[in-house]
Formats: C-alpha cells, structure tokens, sequence
C-alpha cells in the first residue's frame, strides 16, 4: 500500500490533520494495518516538502496545536496519476503460507507437512467464517463489507491451493528428497 497516495486521496476530500486522517484511513480501510501517528506525520512531512500538501490553518480542539494539511494542484496530479496507473498482478510469489509449506516439504516428513496444511486449512476456514458474519452483521458500514469481500477473495484462493497442495504432498516431498 502506498501510505502517501491514500493520505493524498483522503485530503482530496479537503483539509485534514493528521489525527483526522489516521481515523479516516482507519475507518475507510479496516482490514488494513492501522496507521501509526508517527507514520502519518512523517507521511505529511514528506508530502509537504514535495509540495504535494500544503499547511491549512491550525487548531487546537482541547489539545496541542494540530496543523491542517490541504491537497495542492501538484498533489492532486501526483494523486490521479497514481489512480490511472494500472497495478500489475505480482510477478513473484511473497507469501509466508508459501515459505512455509516449501520449507515444510523440505525438512519435514509428507505427514507433518501435512498436518501442517491441515492445520493452516483450518486457520483460513475460521477467519473465512468471522469475515463471513463481520459483513453479514445488520448495520455493517460498505467499507467494511468491501474490505471483508476482499480478504475473503484472497482466503478462498489460499484455500483453494492448501486444498491442492494436500493433494500434492506425497509426490511432492518425494521429488524433494530424490
């Protein structure tokens, strides 16, 4: 995820500062990792030195002095290019899940490699089911449901290759150990 380019797209909004947009990146990407407020600032301070924000009057709301940061015309360009900007899908494989199956395959017998799909089978199985009913819950916010779909999308795959690599293990850890 690229931390500048959502903090840019929230302040495309209007002005914010930091703690606003912490809690907004929070609220409007839940299943991301929260931001740290120290990340957020140095995000900002960043931006401010590339001149793709901009100081936008200061507060104090019962504490310290909060600087308001706004979205300059070069912000804004630097902020629709990266939207136009197709993703390409990942060309390399960086997943633990992978690491340790490969590495399960390797120093392990076929059984605890086994066991250890299992095992992770049934991890994904009960973080499916909390995804399932955290965007069935009556009253769940869109953003939640979209971020739920999404991890849900990626669970199912994971589950879909543990199932087949089940099926693959014995031959697999025999090729290995030829």
């Amino acid at each position: 995820m690229s931390t500048q380019h959502v903090l840019l797209g929230l302040l495309a909004a209007g002005p914010r500062h930091g703690y606003e947009l912490k809690r907004a990146h929070d609220e409007r990407l839940p299943r991301a990792r929260p931001l740290a407020f120290g990340q957020v600032y140095a995000t900002l301070a960043r931006l401010h030195r590339d001149g793709l924000v901009t100081p936008a009057g200061q507060g104090r709301e019962g504490g310290p002095d909060r600087t308001a940061y706004a979205l300059t015309d070069d912000g804004r360009a630097t902020l629709d290019v990266w939207l136009a900007t197709v993703e390409p899908p990942m060309p390399y494989v960086a997943s633990t899940l992978f690491a340790k199956v490969v590495v399960a395959l390797l120093v392990a017998d076929a059984d605890q490699a086994r066991a250890y799909l299992i095992a992770q089978r049934r991890a994904h199985t009960a973080r499916l089911r909390e995804l399932t009913a955290a965007k069935t819950t009556p009253g769940a916010h869109l953003d939640e449901v979209v971020a739920a779909d999404f991890a849900i999308a990626h669970l199912d795959a994971d589950l879909r290759w543990l199932h087949t690599t089940l099926d693959r293990v014995a031959d697999w850890h025999r090729e290995v150990h030829s």
